[in-house]
């Protein structure tokens, strides 16, 4: 049985430091201050609970010459009565770089930067130490990362997200395909898909394909089936416009909860000039070639499968039925052989590869029938027995036909190396060496394979590695690729450009181009430059062909030409998308080659250079960081607002007591003041609707002491706090730091309602006794008095309509050692507090006359 891989998933750390200063209420800002939460997207059922209403839904798209750039927003408004977490969540294909992130609040829009790794990483320790939470928010699941971000947003709130993401489209099987993930997570009345496509030697199809539901490919002959309802398509010679606003019966008609679906577009290009096309803009240039027409060339093929017992049941039945359809496809021309391994190695013809014969795929196919899936794996001898069927040895049977055919070795495992030579780097040597001109794709059939071994392998041996998924998909997954290699068109294909004339250029020798792909070069002209010469070197069916063109610079830039179909909207945000596609292209190489070397000097070289291109293009890679920077402190104060001002009064337990105010024109954020002391002292917040002020308090608090909060003798309304310590900082240990645990609200006297809040429960206690856990949603009502909890987040308290008293439950996923869970008190709505109303929040609840204010402690 192979032993169990644990596969490293390539994530990218998004964190924010995040703080509001727009018009939203204090309860509000204080939940975004201390519970914005990055965390990874968990595909699980949960419990129908009330949601926010998503108010808008719109991705936009713009492609110019395969180079995507997607934009998806969404916007949210909460009308429930309590704070609700607002989750925003994007599939991006993994191929992708985020390039902007933005959050909108009351109209402040909070703009996310990509800093490079390590610098992040300080940023966000610092924010972790101050109490403020951070965390991942992109996962890898089946060819898409998941980018989730989610925030807690109050009553009336309004909020909006933006991810920007941009690609550039593979050519596969003859069409790119552009695939855009709509999962808004409710049907959305004004839901919106637009998508622009300019192609300068113009489109010769578009198609839009039904919506799809599911990630799992299908063998179904879709045929004729036609685009969702709503859709519109234009087209004109070169360029097309795809729209998409279904109302809200056709979103539940797919789903009832709404959509959760991807919308297909698939289109090719006509591109007639054997050359390619060539395209030059502001110094750079990128040359696509896919030459049409050409024979296909014969090739050998050695199919090299692992029998190991972790093959057994499933994977070896959908194996061998991806198998048989294979086989079945091979032309005349073709060679092959079939290698099967587990701790042993079996050859089905043993020393050469045979003719396709209609008897011997019969025959392969009967071969394939019979394996059975036991033992070990031994992936070094798998290789080498490979090797030597596509580089025999002369002295063999006439060896002439590797000249006229193909080398490919297709390469599938489900596990490591668990017998024979295990060590990566060993294998590494070994089948380099041995293969030769031989092209190894590696197929990695599920999570426990060593997937980067395969890519190691692949990047050594002129090949790629693909991941192949437990799916009941997965036959269909291992038939899509072969397809993708089965008829190679052109093998040792070299594209020069003059080095008095071009720099940078990316990869420029290829091993193979197979019918209905694409090879592309970008990189950058020198200045002065007029006409760039390009060269073309490869080896079709029968001999080495060469051409040559010059292109002249002014004629390679974009298509101005009149057309029929307004265009425009597809540039916009792209007009240097040739520099941007050059950037996107050589971080991906400098990666690739970093992961390909084993000399530490080497890979810290290569990662500075993506690091430094990833932070130039604000391109969020495997090298770089998103991350939202808090505003300076004072940023609200200078910053002119048309909301009503708030004031926040904010006290704090210290070592001494002191009590300051200050007066502001512009509108005082709860948050701002939240984040300062995110150290976990108590912390009570009271608007105060008749003053234009910020108060803020602190006072002295020791372990266990109860603090009386508030009295209102008319209403007989208690809020007691009872404290529990917390370490000192170092460097004031004599300095007391405590935090709430338990609060208890009172109203009406003996034979009234008594609340208890902890970090576990909400005990009501009045005509009978409930608890409400905090780890999900419930609701008490007890007379007149509404006691609401929100899963893990906050706990709402209204004792009569102009009286209401939030709780948020402060935890830490990875706390630091000053911080401890705790709770926070703040007053949201105080106006049927009496002028008598007295405690440590009591004369703060109401509006003074003065701005002195008494603070005592119980």
């Amino acid at each position: 049985m192979d032993a169990i891989s644990n596969v490293r998933i390539q994530r990218v750390l998004v964190f924010f430091t995040f703080c509001a200063h727009g018009g939203l209420s204090a309860d509000y800002d204080a939940h975004l201050g201390a519970n914005l939460l990055l965390q990874r997207a968990k595909r699980q059922s949960k419990p129908t609970k009330p949601v926010l209403k998503v108010t808008d839904y719109h991705v936009r798209c713009s492609v110019v010459s395969r180079y995507a750039v997607t934009t998806v927003q969404s916007s949210v408004w909460n009308q429930l009565p309590i704070v609700k977490e607002a989750a925003f969540e994007v599939d991006l294909p993994s191929s992708a770089f985020i390039s902007n992130f933005t959050i909108t609040s009351n109209g402040k829009v909070y703009v996310a930067q990509v800093k490079e790794r390590a610098a992040a990483r300080k940023i966000y320790d610092a924010a972790k130490k101050q109490g403020k939470t951070a965390g991942l928010v992109a996962t890898k699941e089946r060819e898409v990362e998941k980018f989730r971000v989610a925030v807690s947003v109050p009553p009336g709130a309004r909020m909006s997200f933006s991810l920007s993401y941009e690609e550039l489209l593979p050519r596969r099987l003859g069409r790119y395909e552009l695939s855009l993930a709509l999962r808004p997570g409710q049907a959305v009345h004004n839901l919106t898909l637009d998508v622009g496509i300019t192609e300068r030697t113009g489109i010769t199809f578009v198609k839009v394909l039904p919506l799809k539901t599911t990630r799992l490919l299908s063998n179904t002959a879709k045929g004729d089936a036609g685009a969702p309802a709503s859709t519109h398509v234009e087209r004109s010679a070169g360029c097309a416009r795809v729209r998409y606003s279904p109302t809200l019966q056709q979103q539940s008609s797919v789903l009832s909860k709404g959509l959760d679906a991807d919308f297909i577009i698939q289109y090719d290009v006509d591109l007639r000039d054997l050359m390619g096309d060539v395209q030059v803009y502001d110094g750079y240039f990128v040359h696509y070639f896919a030459p049409r027409g050409l024979p296909v060339v014969p090739k050998d093929v050695i199919f090299v499968i692992d029998i190991s017992g972790s093959m057994i049941g499933t994977k070896i039945k959908q194996t061998k039925q991806a198998m048989s359809t294979i086989l079945g496809d091979l032309r005349e021309g073709d060679h092959f052989n079939i290698i099967t391994f587990s701790d042993k190695v079996h050859t089905w013809r043993k020393g050469r590869t045979v003719r396709a014969t209609r008897q011997n795929v019969r025959d392969a196919k009967d071969y394939v029938k019979r394996i059975i899936a036991e033992g070990w794996t031994n992936i070094n001898a798998a290789l080498l027995s490979a090797a030597q069927l596509v580089n025999p040895p002369p002295f063999g049977s006439s060896n002439h036909h590797s000249a006229r055919r193909v080398p490919l070795v297709i390469f599938l495992t489900d596990g490591e190396a668990t017998i024979g030579v295990t060590a990566g780097d060993t294998i590494l040597s070994n089948a380099k060496s041995a293969l030769g001109s031989a092209s190894l794709f590696g197929l990695a059939f599920g999570d426990d394979a060593d997937f980067l071994l395969l890519k190691r392998l692949a990047l050594d041996n002129r090949g790629v590695a693909r991941m192949v998924y437990e799916d009941a998909d997965a036959a269909l997954q291992l038939k899509g690729f072969y397809d993708e290699v089965a008829s190679p068109l052109l093998s040792d294909i070299q594209l020069s450009y003059l080095d008095d004339q071009a720099f940078d250029i990316t990869r420029s020798l290829f091993p193979n181009y197979f019918q209905g792909s694409e090879l592309v070069v970008a990189g950058r002209v020198k200045q002065g430059v007029k006409d760039l010469k390009v060269s073309v070197s490869a080896t079709d069916s029968k001999q080495r062909v060469n051409m040559e063109n010059d292109v002249l610079i002014s004629q390679a830039k974009g298509n101005e030409s009149a057309d029929s179909l307004d265009c425009s909207g597809a540039l916009e945000g792209v007009s240097s998308f040739v520099h941007r596609l050059w950037a996107y292209y050589t971080i991906k190489e400098l990666l690739l080659a970093k992961l390909n070397t084993t000399d530490p000097a080497s890979q810290r070289l290569l990662a500075d250079k993506a690091t430094n291109l990833s932070l130039k293009y604000n391109f969020v890679t495997p090298v770089t960081s998103l991350v939202v920077v808090k505003p300076d402190s004072d940023e609200a104060a200078q910053t002119p607002t048309t909301a009503e001002p708030v004031t926040a009064a904010t006290i704090t337990t210290t070592a001494t007591t002191t009590a300051t105010t200050t007066t502001t024109t512009a509108t005082t954020k709860l948050s701002a003041a939240l984040s300062a002391i995110v150290d976990g002292d108590p912390h009570f917040v009271v608007q105060l609707p008749k003053l234009h002020q910020n108060l803020c308090f602190t006072v002295d608090g020791r372990a266990d002491d109860v603090l009386r909060l508030l009295e209102e003798p008319e209403r007989g309304i208690i809020v007691d706090g009872h404290l529990i310590g917390a370490p000192s900082k170092h460097g004031v240990e004599e300095r007391s730091r405590t935090y709430f645990d338990r609060l208890t609200i009172s109203t009406g006297g003996s034979g009234g309602v008594t609340i208890t809040i902890s970090l576990d429960t909400v005990v009501v206690e009045g005509e009978g006794r409930d608890i409400l856990p905090i780890s999900r949603q419930g609701s008490v009502q007890r007379q007149g008095v509404t006691v609401a909890v929100d899963d893990h987040q906050s706990c709402w308290v209204e004792l009569a309509r102009d009286v209401r008293f939030l709780v948020l439950f402060h935890r830490y996923k990875h706390p630091s050692y000053l911080q401890m869970a705790h709770l926070g008190f703040y007053i949201t709505d105080g106006r049927g507090l009496s002028a008598s109303t007295q405690g440590l929040l009591g004369k703060n609840s109401v509006a003074p006359d003065s701005t002195s204010s008494c603070i005592q402690p119980l």
